[in-house]
């Protein structure tokens, strides 16, 4: 894990819970998700983690969340999340992270949930993916509209996400539920 992302992990979760805003993610110990998960309980946060059973191993389950949800799917795990849900933070990560933001900006796009602010963390790390999805989707192929690309955000440091985030809340004159 680069350093530098698990500092911006360990203060987005000082961030959430500062702000009183609870962590649901995906219940590993292991990686980026442990830092901010242990990050926003030290903080004195809430932290409700959904896993699989057969990833209790291979992410290594966090064992000392406010709420573990063990379910037997990796849909259900993203149905479950997006459920419990006000927004979406998006840190440096793998195909499982390109999976969740991904599947969440569709679902949002095509209307099958509501619509909260996705937030990618770390301009650096994204830049080549969204410069691909803009340059090619976007104006070469035509893929996507250019009011597709208004659904997510990259930001590069964790207070520009959570900020982002109050203001989604502030223009739609919505009330989040954390």
């Amino acid at each position: 894990m680069h350093p530098a992302y698990a500092r911006e992990a360990k203060q987005l979760g000082y961030l959430l819970a500062s702000r009183d805003i609870n962590l649901v993610y995906g219940g590993g110990k292991a990686g980026l998700m442990g830092v901010i998960a242990d990050s926003v309980l030290e903080s004195g946060g809430k932290v409700i983690g959904v896993i699989p059973e057969f990833l209790n191993t291979r992410e290594r389950k966090h064992e000392n969340l406010t709420q573990q949800i063990e379910v037997q799917t990796m849909h259900q795990r993203k149905t479950i999340m997006y459920e419990m849900s006000d927004a979406a933070i998006i840190l440096p990560g793998g195909f499982g992270t390109l999976d969740e933001s991904f599947e969440a900006i569709t679902l949002i796009q095509t209307g099958k949930i509501a619509r909260f602010p996705i937030v990618f963390v770390g301009v650096d790390y994204w830049k080549g993916l969204f410069e691909w999805v803009e340059e090619k989707m976007l104006k070469a192929e035509h893929n996507i509209s250019p009011d597709d690309l208004n659904l997510f955000r990259v930001v590069d440091a964790p207070e520009e996400a959570v900020e982002h985030i109050f203001r989604f809340y502030e223009k739609y004159v919505l009330k989040p539920n954390f």
